[in-house]
Parts: structure tokens; C-alpha cells; sequence
């Protein structure tokens, strides 16, 4: 198995674990899927794509506002999640919405099918983000939209896990968070991609979590560094190392309340 396999395997299973994803402690999903399909003015008949669509958050949402006139394709390689968007299509009796079960970048559609293209808090996972945007510029018709939220580079204490696993492994890694992480690196991917008109807005937000999250699974940090081959040469002995002193450095950020994680987002469209 490749390291992208390996990668791409952990993800299916850190999503797939997620049986209470809608509902999550602190979870700020359902409404950052709504103020996503907001962001983007909707027609009733048109045909969205939702890429990862998970639980169907977006997609139900947007199923509704185009109508039955309107269809949308939900596409997702997460069978457990897959499965908790199915008994909501159902209990929603929506008759315009299609799930596919399927790696989105492995996946074509015919040119110029979609008026809009909907990414809600999985563009970050993609191995190849302008490949991703470039296929994404394809689907859309004339004229139509793209939209996705990403979170900044300094979100979710990205800076803290790339400053730890640089001093465990003498090099720093690409954390998953950089390709997209300040609005002048989303307006330069998007353009590169060959989308216009494009318009970021920022959603500040944060969260206490309790002192006892204090720990990086060996899942988190194959994700949040993309599986990168490195780490799977790291030790035993490197990888307890790693979570001392990620350890005492979340202990020096612990106030009475938590520990304080900015979970900022930008909400991104653009046009083809």
C-alpha cells in the first residue's frame, strides 16, 4: 500500500468512526454547512454536486431550495457516513438527491453538468488541491459556482503539531492546512484554476477543550500532515517523544476554563 493509499485508507476510518458527526460536542458543522449553501445564491432546478458530503448536511439543504425540478449528487468514499445521510434522505422523503460512494478524485462527470460545485470542510484533505479546483472548473457550466470553507493555517493548533513533529524529526513537514490557509493562497489557487469573481469571507470562531485533549493520535498526525512518508519511518521511541512534549506545550496554553483552539473558517466561492 502507498503512503497516499495509507492516507486515504485512515481517512474512510477517522470519518467513518464519527457516528454522532451532526451532533458532535462543540460541533459547529450543521451551521457552517448552512452558511456555506447561503453563501451561494440558489435556483430552483438547478443540478449541485456536493463533494464529501458526508452526512448530507449540504446536501439535503440544497435538495430542498432546487426543488424537484432541481437534482444534486452528493458524493462521498465514507460508507458509515454515507449511510447516516441516507436515513435523513429518507426520513426527508427527497426524491432529488443521488449519493455516490466513491473517491471524488478519482470520479469524473461530464463537462459544463453543474451550476454549483459545494465543498464544506474537506478541501483541505485533498492530496492535490489545484488538481481538485481544475476538475471542479470542468463540471461547473458557464458562469457557475464553486464554494468551500477551509480553515486559516493557524487554526486548530496547526502551528503547535508542525513546531513538535519539526523537533522530533529534524524537518518540517507541509502541515494540511497550509495550501489554503490565508485568502491571498485561496484566490491564487482558484485563479490558477481558472475561476473569477472570487469572494472570501471570515468567520471567526473558537472553542475551549478540555485540558485531558491532550494527546495526537498517530491518525491525526498521519492526516494533518497528509501521510507524508516521513512519519512512516518514525520510531516508537519519536513518537512518545512526540506526545511529551506536545503534551507540556498544551499544558503551557491551559487556562481554568480549557485550552483555547481557534476554529476560524473562510467561506470561499468563486465563478467559472
Amino acid at each position: 500500500m502507498t503512503d497516499l493509499d495509507s492516507y486515504k485508507q485512515q481517512l474512510k476510518e477517522f470519518y467513518g468512526s464519527r457516528t454522532t458527526y451532526d451532533h458532535e460536542k462543540g460541533t459547529r458543522h450543521p451551521l457552517e454547512a448552512w452558511l456555506l449553501l447561503e453563501f451561494v445564491p440558489l435556483d430552483s432546478g438547478q443540478k449541485i454536486l456536493d463533494v464529501a458530503t458526508g452526512t448530507g448536511l449540504l446536501a439535503i439543504s440544497a435538495a430542498e431550495k432546487v426543488g424537484s425540478d432541481g437534482y444534486v449528487i452528493g458524493i462521498d468514499m465514507t460508507p458509515g457516513m454515507l449511510h447516516q445521510a441516507r436515513l435523513k434522505i429518507t426520513a426527508a422523503k427527497l426524491q432529488n438527491i443521488e449519493l455516490i460512494e466513491a473517491d471524488a478524485e478519482d470520479f469524473n462527470f461530464s463537462d459544463n453538468s453543474f451550476d454549483v460545485v459545494f465543498c464544506c470542510e474537506a478541501i483541505v484533505l485533498f492530496p492535490d488541491i489545484i488538481a481538485i479546483l481544475k476538475k471542479w472548473h470542468r463540471f461547473l457550466k458557464p458562469g457557475g459556482f464553486v464554494a468551500f470553507t477551509c480553515p486559516p493555517e493557524t487554526a486548530y493548533m496547526a502551528f503547535l503539531q508542525q513546531r513538535i513533529c519539526a523537533r522530533v524529526l529534524g524537518v518540517s513537514l507541509p502541515h494540511i492546512l497550509e495550501p489554503l490557509g490565508t485568502p491571498e493562497k485561496c484566490r491564487n489557487l482558484l485563479n490558477q484554476a481558472g475561476f473569477r469573481d472570487i469572494e472570501i469571507k471570515i468567520e471567526p470562531s473558537g472553542r475551549y477543550r478540555p485540558l485531558r485533549d491532550n494527546r495526537l493520535s498517530e491518525t491525526v498526525i498521519n492526516i494533518n500532515f497528509k501521510g507524508n512518508p516521513l512519519l512512516s519511518k518514525l520510531s516508537q521511541e519519536q513518537l512518545n517523544q512526540l506526545q511529551v512534549e506536545y503534551k507540556a506545550e498544551i499544558e503551557k496554553l491551559a487556562t481554568e476554563q480549557g485550552i483555547w483552539e481557534d476554529t476560524t473558517k473562510f467561506f470561499v466561492r468563486a465563478r467559472k
